[in-house]
């Protein structure tokens, strides 16, 4: 492997950089020092693809083992891909010899201070106590970059292609589970069947329920995680955490800081990072806007060990989801009470308050494609 670095790199490095070396650009790359909270980081920027990997947290003494860092987080950042482990394996192999040198081109070194800027865009992303930034890699190698004249590529979408041609066979294989997420109304029955990684976040899983059920995002979440045990822990039916089959929950998973500031009954973690490979094959329970009140019930139906997608996909599904704010269980049945009644004064302005809501029939094409693009944006 070839790392290219910037003077400012080298000096941190204190070694004299190889005069002259070359390797293929699949296995060559370009690097730069930065500060991001006061702590050094290393941006790394693939020469033939454009991938990305960021290490973030780096003390004097992670520099003088960067060799074993760099493959670390290329391999942590792979498997979070879903690429295989043997294909993972086959191109750190091929990379173990690092060799580093100075800068190639202005182009090459354009592109790394770019990458740079977006790490600064997306320090939300940082995970702290990992030098490897994996979500943030994965990310930032998602946005569209210049890949020629008046043309835009994807810089994972064309690591896939390379890594397929390095390999000589398809490149994805990795764990995963079968959901069936129920939304708890009475009086109907929505839900639906998603294949997901194991690896996959719990707040990307949030991104792929929102779009599931065609929710907007405009509010809050939290996940509750529960043990086999049914026990009578004194939860009232009013709690958030409780579970209509009498299920213990372990942990409260929360996506905002600011929730430790009402603790419950139940442990409390903010959901970022953690990845459902903990928990499963747990029960789980998805509540969407604590105004409404949105449970969601989610089962594991299924592990797979060898999926050969790295993105989810909705096998099926039924129900129509409530429109956002219409009030909560009680305001759904009148909503739709109003919206069937052809003779009732307010059905014209309600269903078009509902259209403008997304409320509309389940419709599985529809759904897949906005899983796909809370995958590539998201």
């Amino acid at each position: 492997m070839l790392i290219q670095c910037t003077k400012k790199l080298l000096d941190q490095l204190n070694i004299k950089p190889a005069s002259s070396a070359s390797e293929e650009p699949l296995f060559s790359w370009h690097a730069n020092l930065i500060r991001v909270n006061r702590r050094k980081a290393v941006v790394l920027v693939n020469d033939k693809n454009r991938y990305v990997i960021v290490l973030h947290g780096l003390k004097a003494k992670d520099f003088k083992r960067l060799d074993d860092l760099v493959l670390q987080a290329i391999r942590e950042t792979f498997r979070d891909e879903c690429i295989e482990d043997k294909i993972i394996e086959q191109f750190i192999n091929h990379s173990k010899e690092i060799t580093y040198t100075k800068t190639k081109d202005r182009s090459s070194v354009s592109r790394v201070n770019k990458a740079c800027e977006l790490v600064h865009s997306f320090e939300d992303l940082m995970q702290e106590g990992s030098i490897n930034q994996s979500v943030m890699n994965i990310r930032m190698s998602r946005l569209l970059v210049g890949g020629g004249p008046q043309k835009y590529v994807r810089p994972n979408e064309e690591l896939y292609k390379d890594l397929e041609a390095f390999a000589g066979k398809p490149i994805f294989s990795c764990k995963a589970v079968e959901l069936k997420v129920t939304l708890d109304l009475e009086k109907h029955n929505v839900w639906r069947r998603i294949i997901v990684p194991a690896n996959m976040t719990f707040n990307k899983l949030h991104k792929v329920l929102q779009a599931a059920f065609g929710w907007k995002d405009y509010h809050l979440h939290e996940f509750y995680i529960y043990s086999d045990e049914i026990s009578d822990n004194g939860l009232s039916i009013n709690h958030s955490g409780y579970h209509k089959e009498g299920y213990k929950p372990i942990v409260n998973l929360v996506c905002d800081e600011e929730a430790f500031a009402y603790p419950n009954d139940v442990s409390m973690k903010l959901e970022t990072g953690v990845k459902l490979s903990e928990y499963i094959p747990a029960k789980i329970k998805y509540n969407y806007d604590f105004g409404d009140n949105w449970q969601h019930y989610i089962e594991v139906e299924r592990v797979i060990d060898d999926y050969d997608k790295n993105y989810p996909v909705c096998l099926e599904g039924g129900g129509n989801t409530p429109p956002e704010d219409v009030g909560g269980k009680h305001g759904y049945e009148e909503f739709l009470e109003i919206i069937a009644d052809e003779r009732h004064p307010e059905r014209e302005d309600m269903a078009a308050w509902g259209a403008s809501q997304g409320y509309s029939d389940f419709d599985i094409k529809m759904v897949n494609r906005a899983i796909k693009i809370v995958y590539v944006m998201d």
